[in-house]
């Protein structure tokens, strides 16, 4: 992984690549490439490591052209960060492959084409897709049927597109587990990992379904199901509003979706939450109906979504009296696990491409779960194609790798499940007004959050030096410790780690000491007392502590103790409010650290591998 592009037209397509790897650039990458090929029958390729811009600037130093061409960047699953093995990769100079996700017989395969006399350049797993469409060629199939015959090989995950020299009026592709979508032009059309890449050029776009191989021309696009049957796909109009190069006066995107947060919830929120409740079926047709019969809830997520997962927990439980176990994906997929009955499943995904949530999706088909459930921020993606019902959170195309508006719709989505469950399980009256009016409130609280933004700047000041920290939170307000501590350790690279605060004393007091900063969210509720005894544990042994503590909740700054007053709030959206402020310090330490904020090392944006 991790992006794609590819256009086939009348035209140069050099500046639409570009232009479509640039609004990638989000997702992470380590390096880039471009493969061309023009009306005279030259294949060119140039590649380089690090940013799109490098490979720009090698294109206008040495200008390229072409009718057809394919484009990628890079995020490292085999092979180093080099030229070598940076995308495209070719075959004898004839086949050009750009590919995400991995195929995990690579090396039986590389031995095999080695012995029929197929040279290897890169130490990548793509380099094995080019050479197997060569020697499918080389037995006597065109390009469509040497991609067919070649995929019937692979084991794994791919979403890849090849080009041949010798076939220059379309290009083939195929996707199994990684997302790809066609974009329809006028004489002209599109591939790309994610629509955002396309946008400038088309609003019409059809999603590739697991299995499907496709010719695309310049005029047509013709789909092959995985039995190599033609079949229709759905063309859908886009109606996402987004430049990638917009960051609207902030410095980061992700200190602009930080700020955006109140917006995205409110627009979670309308037209779905009304004066005494929620509006029907806000899930899905018969959504209601299917939740009726609902007595336990499976949640599976990875990184962030599993935090909002786990603090949905709490809800569930709490409110509307269901019982209800959270995984994280990757583990689910490879374990053998206990159905309960009338059980809902319920996943979680930014992109709705994670490789590991879809897959635990697509197990849990056969595993008798009695419905399923998506909550996710990208219509048409595959996790909303496959869910019986999906909950779109309407957060807005998030760019910086670190998630936040994601996270905190997310979570008023669940919170709406909690509603909607609840009506079927007999939720509390005082309990239902308490998360409406919580809801209601939502949006104007997050505002008012976010003015202490001043305060956690200067407190983040004094995380300059340091290396370590722990979080701290009680309740439901755990998970949110636990992704305070992952969004400081992804954009800082300050390692931190999170516990329930009444785990102290079993094992992480003996880190605690002037050096250990330790990070404690506080709101005024009915664990606020047990919270304030683990607060004096950690001052009579020398700990420096950040307390975010409800300005009822009397905490007050010394020497040992530096307190940001939270808004109060309702215990209800309590964790979403806590989420912003450590955002904020995240945001604010990574500056002092000098950190790539929107890129951070290592990671990508989309996990579309395992």
């Amino acid at each position: 992984m991790c992006g794609i592009v590819g256009a086939i037209a009348e035209r140069n397509v050099v500046e639409i690549l570009l232009e479509g790897l640039k609004r990638l650039e989000y997702r992470g990458y380590d390096s880039a490439g471009v493969a061309l090929l023009d009306g005279e029958g030259n294949l060119t390729r140039t590649r380089r490591t690090g940013k799109v811009k490098e490979l720009a600037d090698a294109l206008h130093t040495h200008p390229s052209k072409g009718n057809i061409g394919i484009a990628h960047t890079r995020w490292a699953t085999h092979g180093g960060v080099t030229e070598a093995n940076a995308h495209p990769h070719f075959s004898s100079d004839r086949i050009a492959v750009v590919h995400n996700g991995i195929i995990e017989n690579y090396q039986r395969l590389r031995s095999e084409l080695a012995a029929k006399g197929y040279g290897f350049d890169s130490d990548t797993d793509t380099e094995s897709i080019a050479h197997q469409v060569h020697y499918e060629l080389d037995q006597g199939a065109d390009l469509l049927q040497a991609v067919h015959n070649a995929v019937k090989k692979f084991e794994g995950a791919y979403g890849t597109v090849i080009i041949d020299k010798n076939d220059p009026e379309r290009m083939i592709v195929a996707r199994s587990g990684s997302p790809l979508v066609i974009g329809f032009g006028i004489g002209e059309n599109f591939i790309a990992s994610d629509q955002m890449a396309l946008l400038p050029v088309t609003r019409r776009f059809m999603y590739l379904e697991e299995g499907d191989v496709a010719e695309v021309t310049r005029t047509n696009v013709t789909v092959y199901d995985q039995d190599g049957q033609i079949v229709q796909r759905d063309i859908v109009e886009s109606d996402i509003e987004h430049d990638a190069g917009d960051k609207a006066g902030y410095r980061h995107y992700m200190l602009k979706e930080i700020h955006e947060q109140p917006t995205v919830v409110r627009n979670c929120l309308q037209g779905r939450l009304g004066e005494h409740g929620i509006s029907p079926n806000i899930f899905g047709q018969d959504a209601d109906s299917i939740l009726d019969n609902i007595k336990h809830v499976q949640i599976v997520a990875c990184g962030t979504s599993y935090h909002s997962g786990m603090t949905a927990k709490y809800w569930l439980e709490q409110y509307a009296n269901v019982s209800c176990n959270v995984e994280i994906a990757s583990e689910f997929r490879y374990r053998k696990s206990f159905v309960h009955p009338n059980s809902l499943l319920v996943t979680i995904s930014q992109s709705g491409e994670t490789a590991d949530t879809l897959a635990a999706l697509r197990l849990a088909k056969s595993l008798g779960y009695s419905s399923s459930l998506t909550i996710c921020n990208v219509p048409g993606s595959s996790l909303v194609r496959e869910s019986d019902l999906a909950f779109m959170t309407l957060a807005g195309a998030e760019i910086g790798v670190a998630s936040t508006k994601a996270f905190t719709t997310q979570l008023t989505g669940f919170l709406m499940l909690t509603l909607a469950l609840g009506k079927h399980n007999g939720m509390s009256e005082t309990d239902h007004k308490a998360i409406v009016d919580g809801l209601h409130s939502l949006p104007s609280k997050l505002e008012e959050t976010l003015s202490l933004t001043q305060g956690i700047k200067d407190l983040a000041e004094e995380f300059a030096d340091k290396h370590h920290s722990l979080f701290l939170g009680r309740g439901d307000q755990y998970p949110i410790a636990m992704e305070g501590a992952l969004k400081l350790k992804e954009i800082s690279y300050i390692h931190a780690e999170a516990y329930a605060s009444g785990e102290l004393k079993h094992g992480p007091l003996a880190l605690i000491d002037d050096e250990m900063p330790v990070i404690v969210v506080a709101p005024n509720n009915e664990l606020l007392e047990k919270l304030k005894s683990n607060v004096e544990e950690v001052r009579a042994r020398g700990g420096i502590m950040y307390v975010f503590a409800d300005k009822e909740a009397h905490f007050q700054s010394d020497n040992t103790m530096r307190v940001i007053n939270v808004p109060h709030c309702s215990a209800a959206i309590a964790p979403i409010i806590y989420t912003l402020p450590l955002q904020l310090l995240s945001y604010y330490v990574a500056i002092i650290k000098g950190t790539d904020v929107d890129q951070p090392r290592n990671l990508a944006k989309s996990v579309t591998v395992e």
